[in-house]
């Protein structure tokens, strides 16, 4: 009990000493660490790392227990899982890691790339009308379909295994790639600058298990997509003629002409509207 009480003493004190000493650039530090570990905890916290985020909080809390304690076996026992722990760390969130320093390098340059842009709201109807009416009636006549509208994070290598097209947009192409005898309607449509960029795309699928068994592999590519990048992936269900929109890794189904089209003009990417 003494030891415990010594302790937080001397914690106490310190913490103490560190405020009665912190300066300007000290409060910054403070400040940047505080919105590092926010943004940590928003990216796990609807992933499934963040169960083993919790996971791994529990071993930090044994460790400091055993610390604070003087338990020398469970002590022993903790020191030789942290020495291996940062490999198996890797390991275990390698696609979640991933995930996180693609986005890590296109969200800075989100908000520099909205400064002083001007939309041309003709220019951006010009691509998006024909997308939902393609996708409109791709839905009526059931005809599956994935459709991905790059935004900030460069999608080539997805590209690359697909057959390019850079065409115009048009509702007629779109619908004629996605015919089930066309020869390019299996995969996904990739659209870049409001342009036909590539087609027979395959997609990486999802491995969360969360996703509902009874969807199928399009809208589990559709999710793995927004998973791995910021995309906006539409797909139409073959089945159902259901059309879902696939975004940060969540999936919303149920879409409309009109809540389609109002969501596509709500993208503030200049690239998007061939800018």
């Amino acid at each position: 009990m003494e030891s415990i009480l010594d302790f937080a003493s001397k914690t106490w004190d310190f913490f103490v000493s560190l405020v009665s000493s912190a300066g300007i650039f000290d409060l910054l530090d403070i400040a940047m660490v505080a919105v590092l570990l926010y943004f940590i905890y928003v990216f796990i916290r609807d992933r499934r790392a963040g169960k083993l985020a919790a996971g791994v909080v529990i071993l930090i809390l044994l460790q400091l227990l055993a610390e604070l304690l003087e338990l020398n076996a469970m002590r022993f026992i903790m020191q030789n899982v942290f020495q291996v722990g940062l490999l198996a760390l890797v390991v275990v969130f390698q696609p979640e890691l991933r995930s996180a320093l693609e986005k890590v390098g296109s969200e800075p340059l989100r908000g520099l790339k909205s400064i002083g842009e001007i939309r041309d709201a003709s220019k951006s109807a010009a691509w998006i009308k024909p997308l939902c009416d393609a996708v409109t009636d791709m839905a009526a006549e059931r005809t599956g379909a994935i459709i991905v509208i790059e935004l900030t994070t460069p999608l080539g290598d997805i590209a690359a295994g697909g057959i390019i097209v850079n065409a115009d947009m048009s509702s007629y192409l779109l619908k004629n790639i996605f015919f089930n005898k066309a020869p390019l309607h299996d995969g996904a449509v990739i659209i870049r600058g409001g342009r036909i960029w590539a087609a027979s795309c395959f997609l990486p699928i999802s491995t969360n298990k969360e996703i509902a068994e009874s969807l199928g592999t399009r809208h589990r590519a559709a999710i793995g997509m927004s998973e791995n990048s910021d995309a906006y992936v539409i797909v139409v269900s073959e089945e159902t003629g259901t059309v879902s929109v696939a975004h940060d890794g969540e999936l919303h189904r149920g879409y409309d002409y009109n809540r389609l089209k109002s969501e596509l003009e709500g993208l503030k990417y200049k690239h998007i509207y061939g800018g």
